[in-house]
């Protein structure tokens, strides 16, 4: 699929990569603490002066307001010249922020939008629980109502960055005598509140991306609700898709990155005979069906957010943004766990000892399993695609 782009998005792309040329960080990201904090809101402030803080937003809430397609363009510049990724501001600028973009009043807006994009608030997603993390609609932490204060008691897990967060995107449940979907409620909690214990949780790749957190009595304002009292299901559809269509598109263009990188690895890396790994035609065969599978995911991604490109499809079996968020992430998902496999197929037997650049790839492979389960598991999506998508009927569930 070929794309012809307007003469001002080519003039975008070009401001884009010489800005970026100019403003990328050079050191190297901390993996964890403070350091990381620190590092990835001083990328935001940078982008933020430059213009770059959110390409799509509206103007009146702070953005740009260049819409999806100049958005995918800058995650494309963004990849090319090697930028940093949004990191743990990947909550506030892909679930949160859009949320209340499109769901909140005017004084949530005005309170939490603008410091999301001057790089001076981290966010986490205080949606998971044990027991309830595909099934979004069983969990358990309650809120009751007392005065003008919602009374928070339970428990999150996998709660990205909340050990660094001052806000959460939180949902409750307020009416445990209504349906599952209808007694939900999606809230805006200040991490700063007392009763509020945050314990992070080490993966496999070395890294505190998750944790677990408890509510004992937490207190957070009626005016901090998004959407209404018990309306929190539609909210958090919301808040999901834009998490999986923000996860899926900023990462296209990295992978797309890292499949070039794998290719000059096998150039430069010699197997058992001597050879280039590239020589190897297993190898090489893997690497170009992953380049032609990473150019269609690309060619995807700017097909469902071109103007006109699905319009009529969607009018007609009556699909939403979110349907094809999961379409996209399903498909980004498991690529990047094949695209990694080849990765350390490629360095060898001995890779769980390299450091370095090649270290990297080896944590990159630890890291990435997780895109086949967080925002809805592979299994969840496929379910989307086929009923809201393909408009197959719908099957039992236990």
């Amino acid at each position: 699929m070929r794309f012809a782009f307007s003469p001002e998005d080519e003039n975008f792309r070009a401001a884009s990569r010489d800005w970026l040329a100019d403003n990328v960080p050079r050191g190297t990201r901390p993996l964890r603490g403070p350091a990381l904090r620190d590092f990835d809101l001083a990328w935001q402030r940078t982008k933020f002066a430059g213009g770059y803080g959110a390409v799509s937003w509206p103007v009146e809430c702070g953005g740009a307001g260049l819409g999806p397609v100049r958005q995918m363009i800058w995650y494309e510049e963004c990849a090319r010249a090697g930028a940093p990724s949004v990191g743990i501001l990947s909550i506030a600028l892909g679930h949160a922020g859009p949320t209340i973009v499109a769901m909140g009043d005017a004084a949530q807006k005005a309170a939490f939008l603008r410091p999301i994009l001057r790089g001076e608030a981290v966010w986490c997603q205080g949606f998971s629980e044990p027991g309830a993390g595909s099934d979004l609609a069983g969990i358990r932490t309650r809120a009751t109502v007392e005065g003008d204060h919602l009374v928070v008691n339970g428990q999150k897990i996998w709660t990205s960055q909340a050990q660094h967060a001052d806000w959460q995107e939180l949902l409750v449940r307020t009416d445990a005598s209504a349906p599952r979907h209808k007694g939900l409620t999606w809230v805006v909690c200040d991490m700063r509140t007392p009763g509020i214990t945050v314990r992070p949780i080490e993966t496999i790749a070395g890294e505190q991306h998750f944790c677990e957190v408890f509510y004992d009595d937490v207190r957070i304002p009626l005016a901090n609700v998004v959407g209404g009292l018990n309306g929190g299901w539609r909210v958090a559809m919301s808040t999901l898709a834009s998490e999986r269509g923000a996860a899926a598109a900023s990462r296209i263009f990295d992978l797309c990155r890292l499949v070039e990188r794998l290719v000059s690895l096998a150039r430069a890396r010699r197997g058992a005979d001597g050879r280039p790994m590239i020589d190897d035609a297993e190898i090489a065969a893997r690497l170009a069906m992953h380049r032609a599978e990473a150019a269609a995911l690309r060619s995807l991604g700017y097909a469902m957010i071109s103007p006109g490109a699905t319009a009529s499809a969607d009018e007609a079996r009556g699909r939403d943004a979110g349907s094809l968020a999961a379409l996209l992430f399903l498909h980004f998902g498991e690529l990047v766990q094949r695209v990694r496999e080849t990765g350390l197929t490629i360095l060898g037997a001995g890779a769980l000892a390299l450091s370095g650049e090649d270290g990297d790839l080896v944590r990159g492979f630890l890291a990435d399993r997780m895109h086949v389960i967080a925002g809805g598991t592979a299994e969840i999506r496929r379910n989307i695609v086929a009923e809201r998508v393909l408009g197959l009927p719908r099957g039992d569930r236990a």
